[in-house]
Order: C-alpha cells, then structure tokens, then sequence
C-alpha cells in the first residue's frame, strides 16, 4: 500500500509545492492538467526545448510510504507552505501495481477501415475472418494504440492505400503502430524514427511480436539520412510539422501518398499553407477535435 497526498495548484505554485513535497518525503510526484476531463488545447502542450510543459491549474499527486504520519505530514507542509488551506490537500490508501499496464483492462481490440485491426498481445484474434489484417500491440511506455483520433485517422489512411511492395516512413514512431500496421498491409520496408528511445524499443519489441522485425529499421532523427520512399506518414504535433514540412518534403519520391496527423482543428490552415509548397491535393480529415492532412508529393 501507498499513501497519495493530492491537491488543486496553480502553475506559478508548481516549483515551490513540488520541492516541498520532496522535502517532506514524497517518494514520486505527478503533475496532470487539472481541466484534463474537458476537451480543450490546454491539454496538449508544446514546450520548448528545456521547457517544463504546464497547465494554468495542476493536478498534483504525490505518493508516500503507507506508514507516513498524515498529521506530522500535513504540519510539516503548512510549514514550508503556509499559503495552503489544510481542506486542500487529499489522502487516500492506494494499492501497488503495475501502473504501465493499469489500462490496458481496457485496451480492446478495434477495427479500422476495411480489414485493419489492432489486437491487444493478450488477446487471441479471432479465426473466422480470413482477410483480417491484425496488428498485435503492446504498447509499453509509448504512444500510439488506435484510441486517440490522431493514431485512427492515420490508421484509416493506411487501410485505404495499395502498400504492396512499397516503402514507408513513419516519423515520430512511438509503439510502432501505422509501422505495423504498414508492414501487415504489404509494405515491403518501412523506416521508423523516433527521438525517444522507449518509442524504438516499443517499436522494436513489436515488430518481433508481428513476425515482422527483419522489415522494420528504426533510427533517431539524426541518424537518419532522408532518403526519400514510396509513403510517408507523422503523428506527431503541429509545431514539430511545420518545422520539418521540408525535411519530410525531401523524405518524399515524386508522387509518395502523405498524411500529417497530431493537428488540433484551428492548426490545419497554417500547415496546408506551408504543405502546399511541396505537396498537392491536399485534403483534411477530422476526428472530435483532430485532424489529419493527407496528400501527394509534388512531381
């Protein structure tokens, strides 16, 4: 058992709180955007380099050894922080376990396009669908399983294309996903990249799981060269996108079908803007509050 200690803070408050717990014993603290239950831009953030991504209000839970004493603990923080009204601060008991895998209870298997499936790896798929095309995913640490409207809007896509014999890139990989997915639709190769080294284990880890790992290469961005293939595809944020339109212009043969997603509706019209000047029949896809941009690459 744990003991969590939670309260409701302001942004500017998060520094002193969060040292203020750490002073008093917290043994990890969490930082989530306390509007998190209502669909605005506020929770997705893009910081800059060397920037903290923060939320006008926190939520901000802190986790204690269960024999803490709550009195001792809640006088020691009027102390260090003497702004605090005791009826702030939360306790409750919570149980140990295994917090990476708490959802997946409720990660089930989705359908996308025609034939496209994504299947937890604990589920068995079923065998009277022969034309099924079935990913199976363990998404680990990273991002990416068919839940959020930007990974299904790009998983449509795929479904929707003749990836026979191609090569794909996927940029900003994550779990591997639309890389999977790419694979098990016919693509001969695909090239992942991510600049975070849980997403290429994820994505590693699988490729093996989908039999599909000696088709899959994996790079951070600097290690790759940009050599341009049949496919492109990027879930990743708008800012990032309209940075590296020209990089992901060079990634792109004459002709190569493209598809941008991770773009809050109100973002698209800046990156069409700026995806014209290399791409063509340009065209938007919403989902809730998301879009994706698809297109061809200019001859």
């Amino acid at each position: 058992m744990w003991l969590e200690l939670s309260l409701t803070i302001r942004a500017s408050d998060q520094e002193r709180t969060e040292l203020a717990l750490e002073d008093a014993g917290a043994l990890a603290v969490t930082l989530l955007d306390a509007d998190a239950d209502t669909p605005n831009e506020r929770a997705i953030l893009e910081p800059g380099v060397g920037e903290t991504p923060l939320w006008g209000e926190i939520a901000l839970s802190a986790l204690f050894d269960a024999d803490t004493d709550r009195a001792g603990l809640l006088q020691v923080l009027l102390d260090l922080l003497p702004e605090l009204e005791p009826a702030q601060l939360r306790f409750r008991e919570i149980a140990d376990q295994d917090w990476t895998r708490v959802w997946m209870e409720d990660f089930k298997p989705m359908r996308f396009g025609r034939r496209l499936w994504i299947y937890p790896w604990n589920f068995e798929p079923p065998t009277d669908e022969p034309d099924a095309v079935i990913v199976r995913l363990d998404p680990g640490l990273a991002f990416g399983t068919g839940t959020h409207p930007t990974t299904a809007l790009c998983l449509e896509w795929l479904d929707g294309l003749d990836l026979a014999g191609k090569q794909l890139i996927d940029f900003g990989c994550g779990s591997g996903v639309l890389a999977l997915a790419a694979l098990k639709l016919g693509a001969a190769q695909v090239i992942g990249i991510d600049n975070d080294p849980q997403a290429l284990q994820a994505s590693h880890d699988n490729a093996e799981r989908n039999a599909v790992a000696d088709r899959l290469e994996l790079y951070a961005p600097e290690d790759f060269t940009d050599t341009p293939a049949d496919v492109f595809v990027a879930n990743i944020l708008a800012g990032p996108l309209a940075q590296l339109a020209p990089r992901f212009a060079r990634s792109c043969k004459p002709g190569a079908p493209f598809a941008i997603s991770g773009i809050l509706r109100g973002q698209h019209e800046e990156l069409l803007t700026i995806y014209a000047q290399w791409f063509e029949r340009l065209q938007v896809s919403q989902r809730e509050d998301w879009v994706r941009i698809d297109g061809r690459r200019r001859s």
